[in-house]
């Protein structure tokens, strides 16, 4: 088995594995319908996404208390009548978020945090954050995702063609909406550290599509009606020379992320940074899957349906139906005489 695992991954950096992304592609349709469908239930189902104080207004504690655990800091905002409590540990220090709270109320809960944690009232620092000023960070993130987008389908349509362009969008919403099902799921708070981190993935899995798109431009570019190969089978190739790339993108940039997610958001006490490495995480590993299993044959499904490559599918689709005919059996079709048969026409002629 460790033979077979070194071989493949010998085979992989060669170059040398030929995989059928394209002709596989009602399995990857199938696979993303699934993950698409999982992803909606679970914003219709959790109520849509965990918004963060900073979208939707609230109050946060800052103090140090090295000692307390997290169902110890939970009460003491109970016993409060506090009801929103989301308490985050960065070490010694705590955030905790709750409601939007008056400011007689936010004196009082300082007074407990400091008689709790045997601290001077004026190291809990509290930040009141208006439910004005979160609705204007969501707007301003919704309007950079525009201009993202906008700049995305600008360029693509430029560098390559309206199809890649239409290609890679696709692949980007099946990417944010399959990230955004996670996050749901999960419960996962979304801070502006976050919308930070959906930004980014999508830079990362428009420049895979990118890669791979520029390989098949110049793959395809050659193709005419003489080819032997059909626009399929050349965007086919051409993804599985820039497969080894991908991988090794991918690998690199995912093992600072997944030791931010798995080791210092647990072993560290780091959550903070949670919120932005979750994103980043399951961004890039769906991101490079849709670059290969989603933008492509996506790509590919549109540029098939041009005359000029259905005309070579079907001189291809031609040629090798009368490659595969039987040859014409010869005329005369007498049986080979055995040799009992040879003795029998002797005694005749006797």
């Amino acid at each position: 088995m460790a033979g077979f695992g070194s071989g493949l991954a010998r085979r992989l950096y060669r170059g040398e594995v030929d995989v059928d992304f394209v002709g596989k592609q009602k399995l990857w349709y199938s696979l993303s319908a699934l993950l698409l469908l999982l992803s909606i239930a679970g914003l219709v189902v959790k109520g849509g996404l965990n918004l963060g104080v900073e979208f939707t207004g609230g109050s946060v504690f800052s103090f140090q208390a090295p000692k307390a655990g997290i169902e110890d800091v939970r009460t003491t905002f109970l016993d409060q009548k506090v009801h929103q409590v989301i308490p985050q540990t960065a070490g010694d220090y705590w955030r905790v978020t709750t409601e939007p709270l008056p400011e007689g109320k936010v004196t009082q809960i300082q007074k407990a945090i400091a008689a709790e944690y045997d601290l001077p009232q004026k190291e809990v620092n509290v930040d009141l954050i208006g439910a004005t000023w979160g609705g204007q960070v969501s707007e301003k993130a919704l309007i950079g995702l525009g201009v993202f987008m906008l700049a995305i389908i600008l360029y693509l349509t430029m560098a390559f063609e309206w199809k890649m362009a239409l290609a890679a969008i696709v692949a980007l919403f099946h990417d944010l909406i399959i990230t955004a099902g996670v996050y749901a799921w999960t419960g996962f708070e979304v801070t502006p550290a976050t919308v930070l981190g959906f930004l980014t993935i999508l830079g990362y899995s428009l420049y895979d599509a990118v890669v791979v798109f520029d390989m098949i431009k110049e793959v395809t570019a050659k193709l005419g009606l003489g080819s032997k190969v059909t626009y399929a089978q050349a965007a086919n190739d051409a993804l599985n020379h820039t497969l080894i790339r991908s991988l090794n993108t991918t690998l690199v940039a995912i093992l600072p992320v997944a030791a931010i997610l798995f080791i210092g958001t647990t072993l560290l006490g780091a959550g903070t940074l949670k919120d932005l490495s979750l994103a980043l995480f399951v961004g890039m590993l769906v991101g490079t899957y849709s670059s290969l299993c989603v933008a492509t044959p996506m790509l590919v499904t549109m540029k098939e349906r041009e005359p000029k490559y259905q005309q070579l599918a079907r001189r291809l689709g031609a040629r090798g139906a009368q490659s595969k005919e039987p040859r014409d059996a010869p005329d005369d079709k007498r049986e080979p005489v055995s040799a009992n048969s040879a003795t029998t026409t002797k005694r005749r002629k006797k």
